[in-house]
């Protein structure tokens, strides 16, 4: 029954990306973002190892798609970090499940969480002062906010800790307000990168509620 209501729910997911893909004027490559996107993220907040599968799909496109767009750091980041991480993520959480086949959580410590987000305000400036060296860059500080808000939310939740959705709903807010100004600007491929980080938002804050309450172990 569970194996059943996986395949629906990809199913639907899949049909319903084509069918906005194709309003958008994007088939392909809207398409296969738009559904591997919402397929990674939901299947991450049900605690399903494979959503990295997804994952990985999605980082590849999504570099393709902030190049053409001047993103150099998500460009370079999907590629050579975010896939990595993502297959370190797959190993992880296969290594502790629950009788169910879900992936057993754990949390942070306040006093390391505010490590986390110092760390990450400091590497988001200093990154964005990097990439702006590049001329062709295009909103460098929200390019490297969303990088490293992206990369500190992936370590976590590669590691099993709550506290990775709270990062990941700040990466969201900061991707959204991208795509909505390259949007505004008729940018490629921008009109499904909004709907893209919209439904990550939407799923993400689901994630945050759902695994609120989980069980956790130390």
């Amino acid at each position: 029954m569970k194996v059943n209501k996986t395949i629906i729910t990809t199913i639907v997911i899949i049909v319903f990306s084509c069918l906005l893909s194709i309003l958008s004027s994007d088939f392909f490559i809207g398409s296969v973002i738009l559904s591997s996107g919402i397929l990674n993220i939901w299947f991450q907040t049900s605690g399903k190892s494979y959503n990295y599968i997804f994952a990985c799909i999605f980082n590849i496109f999504n570099a393709y798609v902030s190049y053409i767009n001047g993103l150099y750091g998500i460009f370079v980041l999907s590629l050579i970090l975010y896939l990595p991480l993502n297959i370190i993520g797959f190993i992880s959480w296969n290594k502790e499940k629950d009788k169910n086949n879900i992936v057993l959580f754990r949390k942070y410590t306040k006093y390391k969480s505010l490590i986390i987000i110092a760390s990450s305000l400091i590497l988001s400036i200093i990154f964005g002062l990097l990439l702006g060296i590049n001329k062709k860059q295009k909103l460098e500080f929200l390019d490297s906010s969303s990088n490293i808000l992206n990369i500190f939310g992936i370590v976590l939740l590669n590691n099993r800790l709550n506290e990775g959705w709270i990062i990941l709903l700040f990466n969201n807010i900061i991707d959204l307000l991208i795509w909505i100004i390259n949007f505004i600007h008729k940018s490629p491929n921008s009109f499904i990168m909004m709907i893209v980080s919209i439904f990550y938002l939407i799923i993400n804050i689901y994630g945050i509620y759902k695994w609120k309450n989980v069980k956790t172990i130390d």
